[in-house]
């Protein structure tokens, strides 16, 4: 047998090894390989109560600990119809077994060379959810019909949650550092600017979305203060989410590294952190916050996972009135 011969064989027998350890796993730790319709009858019973239980959870806060000039900004969410549509997507995806199959073998295959958001961006999966239509304009306090001129969605990824506000607004601006998302904005007739350009365009913009991008960038209170050069005065406004408990990396090629500006959140629970957010973070920034919330940031799952979730505070902050910020 030539050489050549014998590597065919054996990355054949790997990757037959590779799919049969993935199904394995996949196997240990879902029902929807039981075949019993009792016991899958059983086990789907069990997988929906915890699931409420969590779905609560989500949006579970304790106003009274939140500090006192933040207290009555929050808004209560609950899981409504667009939160559960998505989840509904993304169990029926985690089900496509060999679509998912060739992405654990594609991410396995690039994860040393490309970063996980371009990897999503080529396989067209891990979209992002952060809120509903709904409850997207509950946050802002506008109506259905409301419209206005100009959105920038900063760190866009593949457009989904920009769909999502984009309706309100008749020219759509998104950021992107990669490259496949920003073909998947491009798809969506969306104004592409680079992530240097933005801040002269030579316009300003009525919203500003940074969603889950505060912790994943080197200079985050530059960041905020060029947001509130960039605002419409008196009428802009910034929606801002952050996964808490605060931790923030910046993503180089495949690995994780310390941002050069490293935000300090004090606090323990999700109360405490949003609390130091709006009365410190967004202070030294020149911001104020007008409303905030508790929703789960969801991504799309996988074999092993329906979909994966972090604890999301989602913010509306306008421009405080002291110019020296």
């Amino acid at each position: 047998m030539c050489p050549l011969q014998l590597r065919t064989l054996v990355f054949g027998a790997w990757l037959l090894g590779y799919v049969a350890f993935l199904l394995a796993i996949r196997r240990m730790w879902t029902g929807k390989y039981v075949r019993s319709p009792f016991v899958r009858s059983l086990f789907m019973n069990m997988v929906s109560e915890n699931d409420a239980a969590e779905t609560q959870e989500w949006y579970r806060c304790g106003p009274e600990l939140l500090g006192e000039s933040v207290r009555p900004m929050f808004v209560q969410s609950h899981l409504d119809s667009g939160t559960k549509a998505f989840l509904k997507q993304s169990v029926e995806k985690s089900g496509w077994l060999f679509t998912q199959l060739y992405h654990s073998f594609a991410s396995t295959v690039l994860s040393p060379l490309v970063s996980r958001t371009s990897i999503n961006g080529f396989l067209g999966r891990g979209s992002m959810f952060v809120f509903s239509e709904e409850q997207f304009q509950r946050l802002l306090g506008i109506s259905p019909d409301w419209r206005a001129d100009r959105l920038l969605d900063l760190g866009a990824g593949d457009g989904g949650v920009t769909e999502v506000m984009g309706a309100h607004f008749r020219d759509v601006y998104a950021t992107e550092v990669s490259l496949p998302m920003r073909w998947h904005l491009q798809r969506r007739n969306y104004k592409l600017l680079g992530i240097d350009e933005w801040q002269q365009a030579g316009f300003q913009y009525d919203v500003v979305s940074c969603l889950n991008l505060l912790d994943r960038c080197d200079d985050p209170l530059h960041l905020l203060r060029d947001i509130r050069q960039s605002l419409v005065p008196n009428t802009g406004r910034l929606i801002l989410a952050a996964v808490l408990p605060f931790q923030p990396y910046v993503e180089v090629g495949g690995r994780w590294q310390r941002p050069k500006e490293h935000i300090k959140v004090k606090g323990k629970t999700w109360e405490e952190q949003v609390t130091n957010l709006s009365n410190d973070v967004f202070q030294r920034a020149g911001f104020e916050v007008e409303a905030v919330t508790r929703l789960p940031y969801l991504c799309e799952g996988d074999m092993y996972n329906d979909y994966y979730v972090l604890d999301d505070a989602v913010f509306v902050l306008k421009a405080s009135e002291d110019k020296s910020a």
